[in-house]
């Protein structure tokens, strides 16, 4: 089937566009547990749980809904992901307990899963190796304008309609962008070339892509970057009103501004990576690595919130290029049969320690009578391991790679 020179833009757009709302969802916790805190009298410690339960029920999505769309299309995976999880976002604003909320942050972590990588099988498909780069980091780029977006707009909402208004209407327009996607989101129909003798698609084999040395060093990195990610994201709120005296409008303008410095840094990440030689792109990701590990320890002895500010968009900045790199890596040299799957295990790291560090700081700052000290160290140690396992990360298959050019320059 021969689609337009123009259809992967529309693709991209929605995938865009969903992708906003997804890290809209995602987001707005992190604000609006200031709030849920006080009305269910809940602890750090609880605090840290709940944020971190979304993560745990992501995590475990991310290969599952990856085999989903290498065995059934990106389009049906997107839609029920996308349904779903507007559903329990209007079910969070439901909570009446701290189980409750933990149950649909849970759940809501399932339905959003398969979201990411059912999003790279569409790139992979629709793009040719030399711009999925670009294409990717325009998808990440929507977690960064969201970065923006969201204390501005949570800060005015939470203190005018509450938490759980908020939560009631993000869901209702997560209903409305599923009924465009089902309108606009199309497939091409597969190509010969990606079926067996038998007229049937090819078996995804889960075992073939750990069997990539590379997948691992990609996990392993992807892990550790989106601990300091989702530790400045989980956390940095509350530290800025707790510890560095700001009040809620103040926090959410602050907050706002390394979001919106990567806004324009992510997208030129993807625009750099498609032109670097491949092996150079690690080396400076690895480089950028170190640094971050620098100014996270700059950003806790900060002596003024400009200083702090300025910091935390270096880092923000530096860690949306290492993030990029990352999950573009194996959309130009998996096979595309198989490149949701990968994504999808890569990217399980990503939200295994979403998972783990809110949690993490929540009993490292409760344990130490309110210090982030500790929890500061612990970011610049994930930063340095980021760092050491990109540095050994090589494209260790370059025969698959070659193959895998063939193979999509025929489908194209």
């Amino acid at each position: 089937m021969v689609q337009s020179k123009h259809f992967k833009y529309i693709v991209l757009t929605l995938l865009f566009l969903g992708w906003c709302l997804g890290n809209l969802d995602r987001f707005v916790i992190n604000y609006a547990i200031v709030g849920i805190t006080q009305d269910l009298g809940l602890s750090a410690s609880a605090q840290g749980i709940i944020l971190s339960s979304f993560f745990l029920g992501y995590a475990i999505m991310q290969i599952p809904g990856g085999a989903l769309a290498d065995r059934f299309g990106y389009r049906k995976v997107i839609l029920v992901s996308l349904f779903s999880w507007s559903i329990f976002t209007i079910l969070t604003g439901s909570a009446w307990s701290l189980f409750s909320l933990i149950f649909v942050r849970f759940l809501f972590g399932i339905g959003e899963g398969s979201f990411f990588p059912s999003g790279s099988k569409a790139i992979a498909t629709n793009f040719p190796i030399n711009q999925r780069s670009g294409a990717m980091s325009i998808m990440l780029a929507s977690a960064a304008i969201m970065g923006v977006v969201t204390p501005i707009l949570t800060g005015q909402a939470l203190v005018t309609i509450g938490w759980r208004n908020l939560f009631y209407i993000i869901g209702a327009v997560g209903i409305l962008i599923t009924a465009l996607m089902f309108f606009l989101l199309k497939e091409p129909a597969k190509p010969a070339l990606a079926t067996s003798g038998s007229g049937q698609q090819p078996k995804t084999s889960l075992k073939a892509v750990l069997k990539t040395p590379m997948i691992w060093n990609l996990f392993i990195s992807y892990f550790s970057i989106y601990a300091v990610n989702w530790g400045l994201q989980s956390w940095m709120p509350t530290y800025m009103v707790n510890v560095r005296g700001l009040d809620m409008t103040q926090m959410g303008l602050l907050a706002a501004i390394p979001a919106m410095v990567s806004i324009f840094t992510m997208i030129l990440s993807g625009y750099v990576l498609d032109r670097i030689p491949a092996g150079k792109d690690r080396i400076i990701a690895s480089v950028f690595g170190v640094l971050v590990a620098l100014f996270l320890y700059l950003m806790g002895s900060a002596g003024s919130i400009t200083t702090f500010i300025t910091y935390m968009t270096i880092v923000t900045a530096m860690a949306g290029f290492i993030s990029t790199l990352i999950i573009s890596k194996s959309l130009k040299t998996m096979p595309e049969s198989v490149v949701a799957t990968a994504n999808g295990f890569i990217n399980t790291g990503a939200q295994l320690a979403g998972f783990l560090t809110p949690m993490l700081i929540g009993f490292l700052v409760q344990a130490s009578g309110g210090s982030y000290a500790t929890a500061f160290i612990m970011l610049i140690a994930f930063a340095l391991i980021c760092s050491i396992t990109l540095m050994f990360s090589r494209r260790s298959n370059p025969d698959q790679d070659n193959t895998t050019t063939e193979v999509q320059a025929k489908a194209v």
